[in-house]
């Protein structure tokens, strides 16, 4: 009886499992709207969850960029309240809410201005916050913001305008013949320049405006807009070519022409983008000057963009807009990295072994293998680029490899592309070799003298009888003396586009020097075939 009752008096201090409660997960969204009225969630928020009564110190949230926040809680009675007041366009907000959390039951809680407790002096001192108001910009116009490709280059830029109108920097487009916008991963639409002025370093372009609908137009608000000025609080927004969204926050300093100084640090990829007041108004967008790279950026006023988007306006309803048939992207998911570093590690082919020629030029096909393999190499593969083995036949002062000029950084990101390089082949002209020949008969013995036959002008790829549109068609610009440069061809083609089952695959180039008359050359089966294995881990992880 006595071990009975001290048995049942031990069990009676543990909770039974029935007693045991499910947490619960609460779901926290913080909005207030807009001198338009418009519903804008509020990023990176810091957030106070207590549970009553106080057993513990509070719980810190903070919101993401879409305002939400998600937190794991045991059942009870909880306190949500603002950390700090949140100033927005000239108020504080402060919330103070209460709810009940149900075991296993999920649970949402909405802050709005609605239920804040809402006072005029969102500029006090020590209670505003530059980094949330920075952080709602971004989660408001991110969207907004485009990529940019052209042959030689990638910039940002934004939507003007429901009809079509995009703004970038002048420097992104230069003189592109083909220039490409990415809208967001998935969609890619050709464009055309409408109005550009160098000497302000502002272009505008123009899309489809079915596809531009896909985007929310930032207003420009020409006629009232405000001019940026020393000593402002600014931010951008860039678009990596990822399609990544990034916002950078500085201060606008001084001015001199048209173009305003300021310290915000973006790359060369990223210039054309937005640049607005932490208040919240567009103040310009970003440039950089030709011969910068990472540097700070310049800000175009406003002013100078409104006194283009005018002629661009009357450009736009006098021409046809450009296509609105979407374009080949890249795919969304990256080559596996183990598989990467597995298959280079045994990459046995020689680089010679993807490569063919034709008239004019000397083709390599280049797989997410051999770009890891490069960087990455095995010390078998170390030992056969000592011997020279990597370099195989070709042009000895390019190695298809490596030096990608001003497209470097894009492949050593390893894209899962396939990159078919078309460089223009060396040769030793008739008079030079006469006069080598001369030479040797007085005993000088010369090395051959070769020059490059023709620059590249572009290259079409067909699978069977269908013709394949690149990803991308870029062009490498290399320096081959101080006045003269040569340009190749890097094609990026889907991974699936060059396959076994196309039957034949034949490549045509065209060269600068006969840019009509197409030079054709069939792939050939064992090449293609080898391409093909290359990617069978990325298929494999799609499937």
């Amino acid at each position: 009886m006595l071990r009975a009752l001290a048995l049942a008096t031990l069990l009676a201090a543990f909770p039974s499992a029935s007693a045991v409660q499910a947490p619960s997960v609460l779901t926290i969204k913080v909005v207030v709207k807009d001198a338009d009225g418009k519903a804008t969630p509020v990023p990176r928020y810091l957030l106070l969850v207590s549970e009553n009564p106080p057993a513990a110190a509070p719980r810190r949230v903070m919101t993401a960029l879409d305002g939400t926040a998600t937190v794991r809680l045991r059942p009870g009675n909880y306190t949500i309240e603002s950390d700090q007041p949140f100033a927005f366009q000239g108020k504080l907000y402060t919330w103070i809410q209460t709810l009940d959390v149900v075991s296993g039951r999920e649970a949402a809680l909405e802050l709005t201005a609605g239920n804040a407790e809402v006072e005029a002096g969102g500029d006090t001192p020590g209670r505003s916050s530059v980094e949330t108001e920075s952080a709602m910009l971004q989660a408001k116009w991110q969207d907004s913001v485009v990529s940019i490709w052209t042959p030689t280059a990638h910039g940002s830029g934004f939507s003007i305008g429901a009809d079509g109108l995009i703004a970038t920097s002048q420097r992104v487009v230069g003189n592109a013949a083909a220039i490409e916008v990415q809208l967001s991963p998935a969609l890619k639409v050709p464009a055309k320049v409408i109005g550009a002025d160098a000497e302000r370093g502002v272009a505008i372009l123009s899309i489809d405006p079915k596809a531009a609908a896909a985007v929310q137009p930032v207003p420009i608000g020409c006629g009232q807009a405000q001019e940026p000025a020393a000593g402002q609080k600014v931010i951008t927004i860039g678009s990596t070519r990822r399609q990544q969204k990034r916002m950078t926050s500085g201060t606008m300093s001084g001015r001199a022409a048209h173009l305003v100084s300021s310290d915000l640090m973006i790359g060369p990829d990223s210039a054309g983008g937005p640049v607005f007041s932490v208040d919240g108004p567009l103040v310009g967008l970003t440039t950089l000057l030709q011969e910068e790279t990472d540097a700070d950026a310049r800000v175009v006023p406003i002013g100078d963009l409104c006194g283009l988007v005018a002629s661009a306006d009357a450009k736009l309803k006098a021409g046809a807009a450009p296509s609105g048939t979407p374009l080949p992207v890249e795919p969304a998911k990256p080559f596996p990295a183990d598989a990467l570093k597995e298959r280079a590690a045994r990459l046995t082919a020689s680089p010679a072994a993807y490569r063919m020629t034709s008239a004019d030029f000397d083709v390599a096909f280049i797989t997410p293998v051999m770009v890891y393999a490069v960087h990455n190499p095995s010390d078998e593969q170390r030992r056969r680029q000592a011997s020279g083995g990597a370099r195989g036949p070709g042009p000895a002062t390019i190695n298809p490899l490596e030096d990608f000029s001003n497209w470097s950084s894009y492949v050593a990101d390893v894209p899962p592309v396939l990159l078919i390089r078309v460089t223009p082949r060396l040769t030793e002209g008739f008079w030079t070799k006469v006069a080598r020949g001369a030479a040797s008969t007085q005993g000088v013995s010369l090395p051959p003298i070769k020059r490059f036959k023709s620059g590249f002008a572009r290259l079409r790829a067909f699978c069977g009888e269908a013709e394949l549109v690149p990803v991308h068609p870029f062009r490498l610009e290399q320096r081959v003396s101080e006045t003269d440069a040569i340009y190749e061809g890097l094609y990026a083609f889907d991974p699936g586009a060059l396959a076994p089952s196309c039957g034949t695959v034949k490549l045509t180039f065209y060269s600068e020097k006969e840019p009509d008359k197409g030079d054709t050359k069939l792939v050939d089966a064992k090449l293609l075939q080898q391409i093909w294995d290359d990617f069978e881990p990325y298929r494999a992880q799609k499937n």
